[in-house]
């Protein structure tokens, strides 16, 4: 009799966390999408590294947000939706990807191309009206690390949706806005002779 009534226990606590699980929402994982088509044709005469840094709050994997019409100052995460890896490793391979940078420290090159992320999040500026806000600064250095030009990046994108999805796809914009901007920048010193030892 006692095993029967252990039995009755298990299976209506298993009942209990199963309807649990089944009525929780499933985690979404996001990336940056797929490659896109590269940015430039040929590959470079010779390589330019890519660094991406971004202080520890913009680098984990939780999918940030801000409510600017509530306490811009406060930022919060999305509970059920997180980035398939850190925002600055996704940012570096997606410039790679598009502009045929090689990855810092991982071959010779003359020069590095460093962007530092300050702003990563999707920021509501009402209820149902939000952007991707990408913000921070490149910076051209030579082969001693020295700076040889610099630039302040502030990105804004619309956000087709007020939640998470929305979100990452704002986010993707400003990332692929950004590749075109750097390759805009690199062309106008190169123009400029301004990149020093940095050919294209």
């Amino acid at each position: 009799m006692r095993w029967l009534v252990l039995l009755s226990i298990c299976a209506a606590l298993t009942g209990c966390f199963t309807a649990g699980k089944r009525g929780e929402k499933e985690l979404a994982v996001y990336d940056l999408g797929l490659p896109p088509l590269r940015l430039i044709e040929e590959n470079r005469k010779s390589p330019i590294a890519i660094e991406v840094r971004a202080p520890l709050w913009f680098d984990a994997l939780g999918i940030e947000y801000r409510l600017a019409y509530a306490d811009a100052s406060r930022l919060r995460e999305y509970g059920r939706a997180r980035w398939a890896g850190p925002p600055a490793q996704l940012i570096q391979q997606r410039l790679i990807q598009q502009l045929g940078f090689s990855m810092a420290g991982q071959g010779a090159s003359n020069c590095v191309l460093r962007v530092e992320i300050t702003e990563f999040s999707q920021v509501f500026v009402s209820p149902e009206n939000s952007k991707g806000v990408l913000q921070g600064r490149a910076q051209w250095l030579d082969r001693s690390r020295r700076q040889v030009a610099e630039r302040t990046l502030n990105i804004e994108k619309s956000a087709p949706t007020p939640d998470s999805r929305g979100g990452v796809s704002a986010l993707q914009a400003t990332t692929e806005q950004l590749a075109i901007d750097l390759l805009a920048w690199e062309k106008q010193l190169l123009a400029l002779g301004k990149t020093g030892v940095c050919p294209g």
